[in-house]
């Protein structure tokens, strides 16, 4: 949090006077996705909103769609962002987990024209072929209506991942690719 803080008072402090000029109108950022620390909505198990995010979660190395309400709905490195975070206290209670959680592979995210680009950190001795983690990110994107399609990158390039079947490809995903996967809540 301080870290966060004196990033923010250093831009501030740097734009100050620094010849930026001003804009007319507000205009969308691109913002990083913050991993590791969960969102609040995430933390209490709040199910107030007029949203719903699906989140793809872990119970018996199967995946489940999970519903929560949000108050607006998250562009996908805040929903993704969500997803690392893992499963709320009540989620937990039903037993669900994550294979994501305290984890810190992925990089970023980004959509362009309907595929999600996901980015990996480079892992020392890391891996990036455990199933569950990747069906989770897949279905997670995918169950948005402006994402068709999901790849993976390391350092700009395509990755391979592996498909339910634990074959490896780096063709764009879907949820189709996870189906025998995914069981009922």
């Amino acid at each position: 949090m301080r870290r966060a803080a004196a990033v923010v008072l250093a831009a501030v402090v740097g734009l100050t006077g620094c010849g930026v000029p001003d804009e007319d109108r507000p205009r969308p950022l691109d913002p990083s996705l913050a991993i590791g620390s969960p969102p609040a909505q995430a933390a209490t198990g709040s199910s107030t909103g007029s949203v719903v995010e699906r989140l793809y979660l872990v119970r018996d190395q199967q995946l489940v769609a999970v519903e929560r309400r949000v108050g607006a709905t998250a562009d996908v490195a805040a929903l993704l962002a969500d997803l690392v975070a893992g499963p709320n206290d009540a989620e937990r209670n039903e037993g669900l987990s994550s294979a994501l959680t305290g984890t810190d592979l992925i990089a970023g995210v980004r959509l362009v024209d309907g595929t999600a680009e996901v980015s990996f950190r480079p892992q020392s001795g890391g891996r990036t072929d455990d199933i569950l983690a990747i069906g989770q990110i897949v279905c997670t994107l995918d169950a948005r209506t402006d994402v068709d399609t999901v790849r993976f990158l390391l350092d700009g390039q395509v990755l391979k991942v592996p498909r339910a079947d634990g074959s490896l490809t780096e063709l764009p995903l879907t949820v189709a690719d996870y189906r025998t996967l995914i069981t009922e809540r």
